[in-house]
């Protein structure tokens, strides 16, 4: 089985037909057909269902997809692993939509310091989608909480272990959490996430009655409804750590309640020396709470 094969197989996935997959990979139309046919005669299975128009993907060349996707990706990993420091590869890398999404520029920024030639794909997405895509190998890396279902095939590993605090308007005097909590109107953070089931364990477990002002999906736009005077809010720490406007902060939590985020990589990539290099970029940019490897 050629590689290029592979490519070419790739290609017609990604572009819906073989006209537009030999522009992709620079043959002809012809070409595609006769490396496709090639490929058919190797695994003495039809690949596509030819009956409509263009040519879609049958249930075995769905499989052989996600398995040229596997190889490629191992080829390009073993390819970087044996240049070393002049990698020229793409880091793929996908994240969560958390409140540590900041740190990620800064830690490519300074990992292609080290590595210039280094090419960094970056997106953000779903845990559950982002594990699929590192388990099939579209993705190196992914950036996610704790608990998010990672398989036995993969390897995830806390880079940030922070504490969860409360926040109150500028303003707000110094009381007891629970006093707080009930007293002013809760901006509630409402999402599908570990982070937020975390916020809302702890409210139940200590039996704190919160009355919800407002519902929002995203940290950033807590802190600013908090900084404004809407209410109070549990977040993690990095949210309001550098620019906290004033606001009152409290610990939360009896104990203190933490979060962890962490990377998740394929067990053995060719690349675990880069992956290494860029979980300790995260670490060193959050500061106290950094975990290394």
């Amino acid at each position: 089985m050629d590689t290029r094969q592979l490519r070419t197989l790739i290609a017609i996935a990604e572009h819906g037909t073989f006209a537009g997959a030999a522009r992709e990979v620079s043959l002809t139309p012809s070409a595609v057909s006769q490396q496709i046919l090639a490929l058919e005669q190797e695994l003495d299975t039809q690949l596509f269902n030819r009956e409509t128009r263009p040519p879609s993907l049958n249930l075995h060349g769905l499989q052989l997809l996600e398995t040229a996707r596997k190889v490629l990706g191992l080829v390009e990993e073993t390819r970087a692993s044996i240049k070393g420091s002049s990698i020229s590869s793409t880091l793929s890398i996908g994240s969560v939509r958390t409140s540590t999404i900041g740190l990620l520029p800064r830690a490519i920024v300074a990992l292609r310091e080290e590595f210039p030639a280094l090419h960094v794909d970056l997106r953000v997405g779903m845990s559950s989608g982002l594990l699929s895509d590192v388990n099939a190998g579209r993705l190196d890396l992914a950036v996610v909480a704790e608990h998010a279902g990672v398989s036995r095939n993969l390897t995830w590993a806390p880079f940030l272990r922070e504490p969860l605090v409360v926040i109150a308007p500028p303003g707000t005097p110094t009381l007891p959490v629970r006093e707080l909590l009930e007293r002013l109107p809760f901006v509630h953070f409402a999402s599908d996430v570990p982070l937020a089931a975390l916020i809302n364990n702890e409210l139940t477990h200590q039996s704190i009655k919160v009355t919800h002002i407002a519902e929002i999906d995203t940290i950033p736009a807590i802190v600013e409804c908090v900084a404004a005077g809407l209410g109070a809010a549990v977040v993690p720490d990095i949210a309001v750590r550098e620019n906290g406007r004033d606001m009152l902060k409290l610990p939360f939590g009896r104990p203190q309640v933490y979060r962890q985020i962490g990377t998740v990589q394929r067990a053995n990539s060719a690349k675990a020396a880069l992956l290494v290099a860029m979980h300790n970029k995260l670490a060193e940019l959050s500061g106290e709470f950094g975990v290394f490897l």
